[in-house]
């Protein structure tokens, strides 16, 4: 993978002036005594916490998602800041919420799994039925579902005997660890911060990365409550800060969201110049020069698996505005954005549906490729791809017989990069066929998207499960996008099991996950095919697979919502504030996407 969103390379010829290395060492020795503090407070003061918190995010969630829109060079009439919103405060609102309902059924005495339904998945695995999990929520995102699989041989006793993890045992501290904080979207350096505190028992000293400089003031204010008692700390800089930081005696642990290679240089060292053939006879000896644990997400080649079967044209334009939406969402520069889509070369529709992905893939909203190396990364795609469909600032590679689909399936282009592959066969012959080609092909497990209609499901019986179960992405998203899962705080977040620090993938270990389970393997989010109203006649035909049941003409995070914006603004002013009215005003809107 070719991005690094991380806070910069860190390297041993980096050096910090006597002065920011002092202020350094005084954040670490404030944290090391809120980790003391922490270990004192009880699950629930800490649930007292977590609600201040939520005030205080709450109180500067306009500033916070206007702040990150200017960022990204959006100006104020774009129909696209309204992603700010979502991938923002209200993604963060979503989970201090949660977390405060697990903390609070901890604090009372009762398990963070009673009154939910746990079942079993296929390979004798223990499946969570996480979300919907509120009356809100199961309104909201009607048609969506999530599950959390656990890994096999967890069984649901064991699943609730250790649900809770860090919170089980508040009095043991986990020390202090360093967060290298995301560039790309602005609510995963506090996700994983509060994760840190809460799964973990650590306080954290949060590095941001230098695109996030400008909501440092936000972030501040945001979270006051966890910076007053000495829980965190915030700073900014750039490789030298890394170098410093990761070598750190007074941290505990890293956890990075950012790319392999910066994964790389922290654990072995540089991989150019000077200090490389020392990193290499590291490698060889195995013997890593960071000396503390690491967790990590770093992204991947996702897949876009469209399962054969027969679609109206509405379903086609929608589900071509889907995939658009995978891929250009924040400009393309997200971890999971949709890379390859895996069709059928046998599909009778597949003309068709090639079609209309490019109108849709050319008809979305330009905006600034705002990402440091976009550019670059983008020129790298042209230059494999000379004869890609060049569509405004974006690029769509159409791989025919012939081509070489090694550099699309292999690189993370973390920019508007959006290709097509094919698999022969139908039904279940094609469905284990994409399966495995994303399984073999694809750099990365971080997360895989499959497009199934109803119909097409039911003739697959139990072979669909199955297929999905051999699906090895840590987020899989059934007619939906797995980003949709990264929001659901319920849900999990990471790369399917497997990394380690000499061949890391998509990273080791989960975040989010406010159930606070242990044994996690993947979550799976369900949606809906069609969207309302077009789901109705096939609940009114007996003879029809019904789809799901959504409230939702075209959802507010895609590309192709013209009241995008204004529904993804308004869904957050609800989450933090409440109100009837508001939310009425708000659904007016989305009918009209």
């Amino acid at each position: 993978m070719t991005s690094a969103r991380t806070s910069g390379t860190p390297t041993k010829t980096s050096i910090l002036e006597r002065a920011e290395q002092a202020s350094l060492d005084a954040d670490i020795d404030d944290l090391q005594a809120g980790a003391r503090s922490w270990a004192a407070f009880t699950v629930a003061q800490r649930v007292t916490l977590l609600r201040a918190i939520r005030t205080s995010v709450a109180a500067t969630a306009e500033d916070w998602a206007e702040t990150a829109a200017d960022s990204k060079q959006l100006d104020v009439a774009h129909p696209l800041r309204g992603e700010e919103w979502l991938s923002g405060p209200y993604s963060v609102l979503g989970a201090l919420d949660a977390y405060i309902e697990t903390l609070s059924r901890l604090a009372q005495g009762t398990n963070p799994l009673d009154g939910i339904t746990l079942g079993r998945a296929p390979g004798g695995r223990t499946r969570v039925h996480a979300f919907p999990l509120t009356g809100i929520d199961k309104f909201l995102l009607s048609g969506f579902t999530g599950e959390v699989w656990l890994e096999p041989g967890v069984t649901p006793r064991a699943a609730r005997a250790t649900a809770g993890l860090a919170q089980r045992a508040p009095a043991e501290s986990g020390g202090v660890g360093l967060v290298l904080g995301a560039g790309n979207i602005t609510s995963i350096p506090v996700l994983d911060v509060l994760y840190e505190l809460l799964a973990h028992n650590r306080t954290a000293l949060l590095k941001v990365n230098p695109t996030q400089d400008a909501l440092v003031p936000v972030y501040k204010r945001a979270l006051a409550p966890l910076i007053e008692p000495g829980l965190l700390r915030i700073v900014r800089g750039g490789p030298a800060v890394g170098a410093y930081l990761t070598g750190h005696p007074g941290l505990s642990h890293v956890h990075i969201t950012g790319s392999a290679a910066t994964f790389d240089t922290i654990v072995w060292g540089p991989s150019k110049g000077e200090g490389a053939a020392a990193t290499k006879r590291r490698r060889r000896e195995n013997r890593p020069q960071l000396k503390k644990p690491i967790t990590a997400e770093l992204g991947g080649v996702s897949p876009i698996i469209v399962v054969p079967g027969q679609w109206t044209d509405a379903d086609i334009t929608y589900q071509a505005e889907h995939i658009a939406t995978m891929r250009l969402q924040n400009s393309g520069h997200n971890c999971i954005a949709g890379q390859v889509v895996i069709m059928s070369s046998d599909w009778k529709q597949a003309d068709v549906f090639r079609a209309a992905l490019r109108r849709a893939y050319a008809n979305a909203p330009e905006r600034p490729t705002w990402y440091p190396g976009s550019s670059a990364r983008m020129d790298l795609a042209a230059d494999a791809y000379p004869d890609a469909l060049v569509l405004g600032d974006r690029l769509l590679v159409e791989i025919e017989e012939g081509d070489d689909p090694a550099a699309l399936q292999s690189t993370e282009y973390f920019a508007p990069v959006l290709g097509v592959v094919t698999v022969p066969g139908t039904g279940q012959q094609f469905l284990d066929a994409a399966v495995a080609h994303a399984n073999d092909r694809l750099q990365g497990t971080l997360g895989a998207n499959v497009l199934i209609d109803p119909d097409t499901e039911k003739a697959l019986g139990s072979g669909f499960e199955r297929a999905i179960a051999t699906l090895h992405y840590g987020s899989i998203a059934i007619n939906g996008w797995t980003a949709i899962g990264f929001i659901i705080p319920t849900l999990t977040w990471g790369a399917f099991p497997g990394g380690a620090i000499n061949d890391v993938g998509s990273g080791i270990g989960v975040v989010h996950n406010a159930l606070l389970l242990d044994g996690v393997e993947r979550s799976v989010l369900r949606g809906p095919f069609r969207p309302f109203p077009r789901w109705i006649p096939g609940v009114l035909n007996p003879r029809k697979r019904a789809d799901r049941i959504t409230i939702l003409p075209k959802p507010p995070w895609f590309v192709s919502a013209r009241s995008g914006a204004a529904v993804s603004e308004g869904l957050t002013r609800h989450r933090a504030e409440g109100g009837i009215i508001g939310l009425v005003k708000t659904l007016t809107k989305a009918l009209k996407a």
